[in-house]
């Protein structure tokens, strides 16, 4: 159901790309400014990237096969760091557009009707980035996560060449707007390197966040009366799924079935308190020396 849902948010974006590019280049074509180009090529690659996005959500709802055992999750990341790589890519072509009008400025025309329609593609935007960071958010979806935080730059960078097209129009200073189609660069390749420092995160198997591994160990302190004790837990992310492995160490004297039956309450536990979790225990006697001969695991998992 979330990857559905998902996957209907990714429409969304894609259609908000759609009507932005017409209102962006509508802009562009009637003032001539290098500004509103660069504001209407930063909606291009956001079509891309909602494309991209759909790809990966698609893929990523994949049940696991035969060649992938964990599941598809992890494509999520792929679709950030092309988004990401496509951020760069936009911020340089709007760069060498906005130098080139630097060295040879030129006026503009028809602002009132240009800058209406930039307008408008900038609410479009904002009132999409906003539901798709909630859905983000509540789907654990880095995709649309990554989409949400795009056009939230996007809404900025709108913003501020539609601020910067207005101070032309009062000073009359046309160096103003590549002036401000540079500073709209350096802003979007900053977003563009912050998603990709994510993208790299979450495919270095990147470990829970530490309200999460909270909430585990709290579990694990309901068992503790018991003479029952927990050590070497390791966790990763990948896209929406958790994954959870932990050493459980109970009295030699228990049958295999008390075991399994703890582990199996636990589990659920996990589970139900974390959903899309993958939970994985190792039973040990908690007697046997050789129980204790992973502590270096319990180290890493205390950082």
């Amino acid at each position: 159901m979330s990857s559905q849902a998902a996957r209907t948010y990714a429409f969304l974006s894609i259609a908000a790309a759609v009507v932005t590019i017409g209102l962006k280049f509508g802009a562009y074509l009637l003032t001539g400014s290098v500004g509103l180009l660069s504001d209407a090529i930063e909606s291009c690659v956001n079509l891309l990237a909602a494309l991209v996005a759909l790809w990966a959500l698609t893929y990523a709802a994949k049940p696991a096969d035969a060649e992938h055992t964990f599941g598809h999750s992890k494509a999520e990341y792929f679709s950030s760091g092309a988004e990401g790589a496509l951020i760069v890519v936009a911020a340089m072509s709007i760069a060498l557009e906005a130098w080139g009008r630097l060295q040879h400025p030129e006026p503009l025309t028809q602002l009132g009707l240009g800058l209406v329609l930039s307008l408008v593609a900038t609410v479009v935007n904002g009132v999409v980035a906003v539901v798709l960071l909630k859905a983000g958010k509540r789907l654990r979806s880095i995709t649309l996560r990554a989409d949400a935080h795009h056009l939230l730059t996007d809404v900025w960078t709108s913003g501020g060449v539609i601020l910067g097209i207005l101070l032309v129009q009062v000073t009359g200073w046309l160096v103003l707007d590549p002036i401000i189609a540079l500073l709209v660069a350096v802003n979007i390749i900053w977003a563009g390197f912050n998603l990709l420092r994510e993208t790299f995160s979450g495919l270095l198997d990147t470990a829970l966040p530490k309200e999460e591994q909270e909430i585990i160990r709290q579990i694990f302190s309901e068992y503790e009366h018991q003479n029952i004790q927990f050590h070497a837990m390791r966790s990763r992310l990948a896209g929406t799924r958790r994954f959870i492995s932990f050493h459980v160490l109970v009295p030699g004297a228990w049958t295999v079935r008390q075991g399994h039956d703890l582990c199996e309450e636990i589990e659920l536990k996990i589970i139900q308190a974390l959903p899309g979790s993958s939970v994985i225990t190792h039973l040990e006697p908690v007697e046997d020396p050789t129980s204790w001969d992973d502590l270096e695991l319990e180290r890493l998992s205390q950082h």
